[in-house]
């Protein structure tokens, strides 16, 4: 599969419809196989120039600094769909451990103590990034690497240790902001259309090298609800396959939400499951970043006025072979 390389000024699909016909069309046409060569591992993440990072760090004015991490803990969205759940934090030595004098050093003259911990959990069970090796398509991942080249042992090819650092230009589009609501509701498709709408009612431009928040509230909507009222595997606000010209058009490098899969749930294609995953990793390489925190960044946006900022967002687990981490994206502004 080569990429077309010549493109137009395009802001959606214009169809009003999303048909199988369609897919299979953006599916070929915004493909990057190859683009930035037989051997590459980091797609859409290539558009993150030198000069782009510097640009980005010269946004930083204040000082201010908001983590988009979820708590690492029983209290997340899991449910044990997928096989996944909560984290798991067990403590292997304690300070009662000490106390009772019963630690390994005990009787050290100097009163030595000390306190040890593990964790077990799913790479893609929180605030994350999926690495391109975590979505297939016909026996192929991005840039037509073989699905087999992930096995037990882990990614041969497309693992998250191919993004050992991340940082760019950040841009939220806060769409209940741009609606007018407190939150988008289950079902709800976010069109290219209502990305450029939001862009420019929130005074961003996005361009090439720029990484994409889209906020739809469904967190903050379900979080303290109990078992977060079928956040996670189930309905949600999400991007519509209408939005990839968008986002390729732009040169985005990557592109995160709060919601637990990106893209609009019930899927828009009847008897599929998340195609638009299908489009921007398989296809296009982009890098994708789910259950993002992005509430007290968006109260934060709107007392200032300002949507765009330095973002560090690296992996937080670099994990040769795996295809996919737990982040702990740091807005700055």
């Amino acid at each position: 599969m080569t990429r077309n390389v010549e493109s137009e000024r395009v802001i959606g699909t214009g169809s009003g419809e999303v048909t199988l016909e369609l897919f299979e069309e953006l599916y070929e046409r915004l493909s990057n196989w190859g683009r930035w060569g037989e051997d590459d591992q980091r797609g859409t993440l290539n558009f993150i120039s030198g000069e782009k990072i510097t640009e980005a760090a010269r946004l930083v004015a204040s000082g201010r600094c908001i983590s988009l991490q979820l708590p690492l803990d029983g209290n997340g969205p899991q449910t044990g769909a997928f096989g996944r759940v909560n984290p798991v934090h067990q403590m292997v030595a304690t300070g009662t451990d000490h106390v009772s004098a019963t630690q390994t050093y005990s009787k050290d003259p100097l009163g030595w103590g000390f306190a040890d911990d593990s964790l077990f959990l799913f790479l893609q069970g929180g605030t994350q990034w999926d690495a391109l090796a975590h979505i297939f398509r016909n026996g192929s991942m991005y840039n037509g690497f073989s699905a087999a080249a992930v096995s037990s042992s882990g990614a041969e090819k497309g693992g998250i240790e191919n993004v050992p650092t991340l940082a760019s230009r950040g841009v939220l589009l806060d769409m209940p902001a741009y609606l007018g609501v407190d939150h988008l509701e289950p079902g709800h498709a976010i069109r290219a259309a209502d990305l450029e709408g939001a862009a420019d009612k929130l005074g961003v431009t996005v361009g090439t090298g720029d990484i994409v928040l889209i906020r739809t509230g469904d967190m903050q909507a379900r979080r303290e609800e109990p078992g977060w009222a079928g956040y996670s595997a189930g309905d949600a606000p999400g991007l519509s396959i209408d939005a990839t010209p968008w986002l390729a058009e732009r040169e985005v490098a990557a592109v995160a939400s709060d919601t637990w899969g990106l893209e609009v749930r019930p899927n828009e294609l009847a008897g599929t499951f998340q195609p638009l995953h299908l489009i921007l990793i398989v296809s296009m390489g982009m890098f994708v970043g789910e259950i993002w925190d992005m509430d007290e960044l968006a109260r934060d946006c709107a007392a200032d006025g300002r949507y765009e900022f330095f973002l560090v967002c690296p992996p937080s687990l670099t994990v040769p072979g795996a295809v996919g981490s737990p982040a702990n994206p740091q807005a700055i502004k």
